[in-house]
Formats: structure tokens, C-alpha cells, sequence
């Protein structure tokens, strides 16, 4: 089996998962914060909606600086509303699980590097960054996202398995 088939379904799953949460997201929230050094809700749920938008440039190119010398560094959108999340999620799912079903297993093991300034931050082959740097970042940040629902008493949806608002 080839390396995109064996991880679309993975994908596809986590995706899901981070829609269903998404859609959760209050517009009159976006600013709330657990504590002053914590981000937003909006700041979370914008970056996760950003995050699938890497991978196409992660699959094509071999690296990707966010802080370019002589250009503006890598500057996450300030979304104003969930429905502008949600645009912009599902767009970047599509991208990404287009550039993941066409990526040849070799292109998969290519290195791929994150630069800051032209200098590496790190080098992994692009499956490797698709699964860390993409896939579980986009977990991490999801949990922080259902924990501030939690907190502001938004029903968590159910993602592995019934949520304590299933029950």
C-alpha cells in the first residue's frame, strides 16, 4: 500500500474531527482567553484552521522559511468569525488531502526543512513532518481549543469516543 492511501484515512479522521470542533467556535468568544500568557480562542481555532493550508508547500517545496531575510515573516490571519474559519479550513482540507493522495512514496521520504532567517530550524522527510509537524500539531491545538469550550461551557463534541456532553 502506498504511503498516501495508508494515511488519508488518518487525515480524512482528524479533519473531521477538527471541523466538528470548529464549528463549535462562538464569534462573541474569539477573544476570551484561559489566562493572560494563554492565546485566544480565535488565535487557536484560526491556526488550526491554517494548519492543513502547509501541506501542499510542504509535499512540493523543500523548505518553507517564516522569517525571511528582506521579507515580512510568516503572520497568521486574524479570522473575525467561525464561518470565515471554516471557509478557510475546508479549502486548505481539500488542498491538503490533494497534495497527500498525489505525493509518490520517494517524494514522501525527500527532507524537508523549516527555516528561520535561511538558517534550519529542522530537517525531516515530508511524512514525517505531515505526521508531526502537521497532523499531531493540529491534535495538540485541538485539545487546547476543547478545553476553552469546556471552560466557557460549549458542549464538546465527541471525537474518539463520547464526550462528557454525550453522556
Amino acid at each position: 500500500m502506498a504511503i498516501a492511501q495508508s494515511i488519508l484515512p488518518e487525515f480524512d479522521h482528524e479533519t473531521a474531527g477538527t471541523r466538528k470542533t470548529l464549528e463549535r467556535v462562538p464569534d462573541d468568544k474569539l477573544d476570551w482567553k484561559a489566562h493572560p500568557k494563554c492565546n485566544s480562542i480565535g488565535w487557536v481555532a484560526g491556526h488550526l484552521a491554517e494548519i492543513p493550508g502547509w501541506v501542499p508547500d510542504t509535499l512540493k517545496k523543500e523548505s518553507f522559511d517564516i522569517a525571511p531575510v528582506g521579507a515580512e515573516p510568516y503572520k497568521l490571519t486574524k479570522f473575525t468569525s467561525r464561518k470565515q474559519m471554516l471557509e478557510v479550513f475546508d479549502k486548505n482540507v481539500a488542498a491538503a488531502r490533494e497534495a497527500i493522495a498525489s505525493t509518490s512514496d520517494a517524494d514522501f521520504m525527500k527532507p524537508w526543512s523549516l527555516l528561520s532567517g535561511g538558517k534550519a530550524m529542522f530537517t525531516m522527510p515530508r511524512i514525517a513532518v505531515l505526521r508531526g509537524f502537521v497532523m499531531s500539531h493540529s491534535i495538540h491545538h485541538r485539545a487546547f481549543l476543547c478545553s476553552y469550550l469546556r471552560m466557557n461551557n460549549i458542549p464538546v463534541p465527541s471525537l474518539y469516543g463520547p464526550s462528557g456532553d454525550d453522556a
